[in-house]
């Protein structure tokens, strides 16, 4: 029994020890495995030869993949374990200058040259870091005073060459593509930040705004409010936003009361909406467009011209605006200015028949306003009676009876022969009505050409006329009393 029980306990402990012998093994296993991983961090640490090497290759692809923070921090760890390690000195300044952090780059190369004086790679770079952070600094001058072409060459072939990875150069340069109105670029641009930092604020405000500029509002809208859900009291992000909404709902006030009729104050609702961006070009192209249809719909030719105008002057080819104001050039009657509008609105949608319709409409307007004005010339209003018309032609007929005007004979011949074609459509009641509904009258005979009213026949000074009742007063001296001479 003994023994059995001894036997138990033997076993109980052969057990024991194999179970304790494996758990021995896998631990030292993984121990092995730890050192393994954490070797390249100990040798850098600890500064054995060769080490270095593998350090800064591996600092050279963290900063091939972008990974800057990772990159400094090896090179840091480096350098605090071995401050004589002059090399990590040079790549943390390369490293810096390229982060645009120029004193702590300047820092390092100043180190490292300290350790390697004369080193021509370190004073070329820190060369390149004073040209760099030069350039910065004027790009950021000529961006306040407005020079923007000049700014933007400064940080695409200095700041950026140096500092390839300067985030504050990158977003200068949105802005400045945004304000050289080249929005796509400044999109294509921000992409790249938000790819490296889906976080940046920044980049999204410039990215909306860049959008908002080509007038894809919508796109717009969802950049400000990803950003205002990141930091919801951020002050530009909060003013583009509201500003866009603002904007939106002024447009459709605008158009609200136009389509119900409400001209007076669509017109006012349009001018507020213009108002509040003058520089959105994309979108007030067609605020200007709403503005001018209304001011013609309401009569005011000469404001309709102004502001179809400002919507050509930023879009040429703008076919409904150059309809438009082709109406509201014939309501200041500007004929030929009609024409020209309504022909070239033509020529670019040939298939429209209002504008075709409009066009005839303003060319036969230009043809009755090149025709003479025989009202005018007898100086009778266009609803005269036939007796004023009559009472008006004797008056100037006597008056520029050529042998009563020796002195200016030609003038008179002239004056007279005007007057006599004049009298001799509105006298008669068929003529007049043809002539009042804008028909062309010339091959009947007005005085316009050959086959015309000639009151001096055939082109000699012998010619005779008659009034009922003759000329009042007698005649003319010189035998006339009927009116013959």
């Amino acid at each position: 029994m003994e023994m059995g029980m001894g036997m138990k306990v033997f076993g109980l402990d052969m057990v024991a020890c194999r179970g304790f012998i494996y758990t021995v093994l896998i631990l030292n296993f993984v121990f092995c495995c730890q050192l393994i991983l954490l070797q390249p961090l100990v040798a850098a640490i600890d500064g054995k030869p060769g080490d270095p090497a593998t350090l800064f290759e591996r600092v050279s692809q963290s900063i091939k993949v972008k990974k800057y923070s990772e990159a400094l921090a090896e090179l840091n760890a480096a350098i605090e374990a071995d401050p004589a390690l002059s090399e990590a000195y040079s790549h943390r300044a390369s490293v810096l200058r390229q982060l645009c952090r120029y004193e702590e780059s300047e820092e390092s190369y100043k180190k490292f040259l300290e350790m390697k004086p004369g080193n021509s790679a370190a004073e070329k770079e820190l060369s390149q870091l004073h040209q760099a952070r030069n350039a910065l600094d004027s790009a950021d001058n000529l961006f306040i005073s407005g020079d923007f072409n000049k700014a933007l060459e400064y940080i695409e072939k200095v700041v950026l060459v140096f500092s390839p990875a300067c985030s504050k150069a990158k977003l200068l340069k949105v802005r400045l593509l945004i304000a050289t109105k080249d929005y796509s670029s400044a999109i294509t641009e921000t992409g790249y930040i938000l790819k490296e930092d889906e976080a940046n604020l920044e980049a999204l405000l410039l990215r909306g705004r860049a959008y908002y500029y080509l007038a894809d509002h919508d796109v717009a809208v969802r950049h400000y409010q990803k950003g205002l859900r990141l930091d919801p009291e951020h002050g530009e992000l909060k003013k583009a936003y509201f500003g866009l909404k603002n904007l939106l709902k002024k447009t459709k006030s605008a158009e609200d009361n136009a389509s119900k009729g409400k001209l007076r104050l669509a017109v006012e609702d349009y001018k507020a909406a213009l108002a509040l961006d003058p520089d959105h070009s994309a979108y007030n192209v067609h605020l200007h467009l709403g503005l001018c249809k209304v001011l013609v719909k309401l009569g005011r030719g000469k404001d309709a011209v102004a502001s179809c105008t400002e919507a050509l002057e930023i879009d040429g080819d703008l076919v409904e605006a150059l309809a438009q104001r082709g109406e509201a050039k014939l309501l200041v009657e500007d004929w030929e200015g009609a024409v020209a509008d309504l022909k070239s609105a033509a020529e670019k949608s040939p298939q429209d028949m209002n504008i075709r319709e409009a066009l005839m409409k303003a060319e036969r307007s230009l043809k009755l306003s090149q025709r003479k004005d025989w009202y005018k010339i007898l100086g009778v209003s266009k609803t005269a009676s036939m007796s004023e018309i009559k009472k008006a032609y004797k008056k100037l007929a006597l008056q520029w009876h050529p042998d009563k005007n020796v002195d200016n004979r030609e003038e008179a011949e002239a004056k007279f022969r005007e007057i006599a074609a004049a009298y001799e459509i509105l006298g008669d009641e068929d003529k007049r009505t043809r002539y009042d509904r804008g028909e062309d009258l010339d091959d009947m005979g007005t005085g316009m050409g050959g086959g015309g009213f000639n009151p001096f026949g055939g082109g000699g000074q012998q010619y005779t006329f008659h009034f009922e009742g003759g000329f009042p007063g007698g005649g003319f001296p010189g035998g006339f009393g009927g009116f013959h001479f």
